[in-house]
């Protein structure tokens, strides 16, 4: 009788395949050029941050104030840094501390809200935090920010190149990514996805739709804290400008071009989308033309994002079909 492969190894071999491909691409900038490595380390940072947002639209919101919790963790951290002598891992990790708490009181009040009215809260929150670091001069610098930041040191090992960032950066991305994979396999994530899909349903068979709404703003809060964290650290700037609502709707952008509803829509976004603003950087309108042309064609064609390409789907294990 001839052997045949059963429908449980295809998967398995299309896991390895994606893996070598990720493998593949993540080695890359490491013999690219020093602009590409700069590229490299801006998606990794962008895969930390969307990953925190696709976790917030895992339960069916969509937060427009993303970026203001990326700043917490940002700004969080260095005055600590700077104001109590903490080290970079104590004093990142009060930054991301503050990013959750701030979400916590914040996502008890307005998750009870639905739709565009969570939206536009969001939104609002987001100005209001920008606003309030450039009002509060005399703590975060104003218009003109923090400078001279200091690079992450960890175990006496000191991030000071784009080469040892970037290692740092991937590491915090993939542990994301795999954070996200991890949580889609458990009945938590399946509890979010009921919560995403009907939470009048999910209510009436016991799980507490606020409570978990709550717990997904607040994790994925803490990611964009996280990543404020870390981008401070490379960048070696902050500013309130680094965190205005544009930057929050990039973020949006780069989760629904790539797929809300996959572990790998984040990643797909941040890889397609964080190279061109420094493209066409000396045509900023044409860029926000593009990003609107995209979302448009995305949202309209492949409701999916890039991740429900056909090919995608396939190479991540997943048929096309199961994403909704």
């Amino acid at each position: 009788m001839q052997a045949t492969s059963s429908p449980s190894a295809r998967p398995g071999r299309a896991s390895l395949a994606l893996l070598a491909v990720l493998a593949a691409l993540a080695a890359m900038p490491w013999f690219a050029t020093p602009f590409v490595l700069h590229l490299a380390v801006l998606a990794c940072l962008n895969v930390l941050i969307v990953n925190g947002l696709a976790l917030i639209a895992r339960t069916g919101q969509l937060s427009l104030g993303h970026a203001a919790f990326v700043a917490l963790g940002a700004y969080g951290s260095v005055l600590a840094e700077r104001h109590w002598a903490l080290g970079f891992v104590s004093s990142g990790l009060l930054g991301v501390a503050a990013a959750a708490a701030v979400a916590l009181l914040l996502g008890w009040v307005i998750l009870r809200l639905r739709g565009v009215y969570f939206v536009l809260v969001t939104f609002a929150f987001g100005e209001l935090m920008r606003l309030a670091l450039l009002d509060w001069s005399a703590l975060t610098g104003g218009a003109n920010g923090i400078a001279n930041i200091g690079p992450a040191v960890m175990l006496g090992l000191a991030f000071d190149t784009r080469l040892k960032f970037y290692a740092l950066a991937l590491a915090a991305a993939a542990l994301s990514v795999l954070f996200l994979a991890l949580l889609a396999r458990k009945p938590l994530g399946h509890a979010l996805d009921a919560v995403h899909d009907n939470p009048s349903l999910a209510e009436s068979t016991g799980l507490s739709v606020h409570r978990l709404q709550v717990l997904a703003f607040v994790a994925g809060s803490a990611l964009a804290g996280l990543g404020g964290v870390l981008q401070a650290r490379y960048v070696g700037y902050v500013s309130p400008e680094s965190f205005n609502p544009a930057i929050s709707v990039g973020f949006v952008i780069m989760l629904v071009i790539g797929g809300r509803r996959s572990v790998w829509g984040p990643l797909v976004g941040a890889l397609v989308l964080t190279p061109l603003p420094e493209l066409f950087r000396g045509a900023v309108q044409t860029q926000h033309i593009l990003y609107g042309a995209a979302l448009i064609l995305i949202l309209r064609f492949m409701p999916q994002g890039l991740a429900g390409l056909p090919a995608l789907a396939r190479l991540a294990g997943r048929r096309p079909k199961e994403q909704s």
